[in-house]
């Protein structure tokens, strides 16, 4: 080692040997840098091969925030260098308070990217064969995260001298101002809390409100606002403190689906209504994606102003909304056979109108009557 910077001494001169050595410094990093990528190209490759969520997420967050702290290291020191010999303060400041606060960014960069990595692996089918609930995923992820950025906030303001705990102090003094003059996003926040721990929802459900004008699919659960795409697929952003004062409906959390309508057939077939309605009841019973353990009803229900009307009550054994309405077309057009079948026809809207003979005409008739027989016996 002593024989290398002699020979650089030599060709370069006592009053330009720090140069060379910031330029290998510069050159080491440099290599250092590619050879961390190679490593890491790797890595990757054999975490491909494996279903684990860990090493995949670690593999996918160790670069760029290593190669960063590699040159933040080479650059530091070679600023140090250049510093001692040429005594320019501001390199020797660059190697000493900057770099500590750098290399927090980076690990806090890394972290923030490892916890991001680990919260999608979970969720993801091909990582796991039971994936954690998105939501609570997300929830805490989110947790996590914030953890990590209040810990490093912490850490940098160590670093550059202020007291932590001076600071801990100030925020519980100003906690009551901060409280009133933020009390919505507060509101907001402990919203959001209350549906991840009662969990009324989560992403993916489809939701509405009867007391709103809310319905949608959620999209997602932020920590103020929850995004739910309508059904036209327009995005509704929605404070989370409004779900702590209205009712939510979750239709997708429902075990089936309901068919619920009336037929009314005509007058004139009124002795037909009796087996039409058995054979209704009969058709449900044997319909294989109707769920007889739910209740089924299919009774004469009442004596409507132009028909005599049926009802029928089932439910499905599916949730799915497509599916739903596939099989509650069929049940409906097996209940116009069953109509046809027997001879009778379904009734629509009628009016008989019935005159009674007024007085007046009763009159005319009787003078008309008495006149042709007076020119009769004439």
């Amino acid at each position: 080692m002593e024989s290398a910077k002699a020979f650089l001494r030599s060709l370069v001169g006592d009053d330009r040997f720090w140069i060379a050595e910031v330029f290998i410094v510069v050159l080491i990093t440099a290599m250092a840098s590619w050879v961390l990528s190679l490593f890491v190209n790797r890595l990757r490759e054999r975490a491909a091969r494996t279903v684990n969520p860990w090493d995949d997420a670690l593999v996918n967050s160790i670069n760029p925030p290593a190669s960063i702290l590699i040159w933040l290291l080479g650059l530091s020191l070679a600023a140090a260098r250049a510093g001692a010999s040429t005594d320019a303060e501001v390199l020797t400041w660059l190697a000493g308070k900057p770099r500590a606060i750098g290399f927090v960014v980076v690990i806090t960069w890394f972290a923030l990217r490892f916890a991001k990595e680990v919260e999608l692996n979970l969720a993801d089918p091909r990582f796991v064969r039971k994936p954690i609930d998105t939501t609570t995923v997300r929830a805490i992820g989110k947790l996590i995260r914030a953890s990590i950025m209040i810990t490093a906030a912490m850490v940098i303001m160590q670093r550059l001298g202020y007291s932590v705990s001076g600071v801990l102090a100030m925020g519980g003094i100003g906690g009551l101002a901060i409280g009133f003059a933020a009390k919505d996003l507060l509101a907001n926040f402990f919203g959001g809390l209350m549906i991840y721990l009662d969990r009324p929802f989560k992403v993916g459900d489809w939701v509405r409100s009867p007391d709103r004008e809310i319905e949608g699919t959620v999209e997602d659960i932020g920590w103020r606002l929850t995004r739910i795409r309508t059904f036209d697929k327009r995005p509704l952003y929605i404070p989370n403190g409004v779900f702590t004062q209205i009712s939510v409906e979750n239709p997708s959390r429902m075990l089936n689906r309901r068919i619920y309508e009336t037929i009314g057939i005509r007058y004139d077939d009124a002795l037909l209504m009796a087996p039409i309605v058995d054979d209704v009841r009969a058709m449900l019973q044997q319909h294989p994606e109707i769920d007889t353990n739910q209740t089924l009803i299919v009774n004469f229900n009442s004596f409507a102003p132009s028909s005599l009307d049926f009802f029928i009550y089932t439910f499905t054994k599916t949730t799915d909304w497509i599916r739903y309405h596939e099989i509650k077309q069929d049940v409906l057009l097996k209940i116009l056979q069953i109509v046809e079948d027997r001879g009778a026809s379904c009734a629509f809207p009628t009016s008989t109108l019935h005159i009674a003979d007024l007085p007046e005409l009763a009159l005319a008739n009787d003078s008309r009557m008495t006149l042709g027989a007076g020119v009769t016996a004439k």
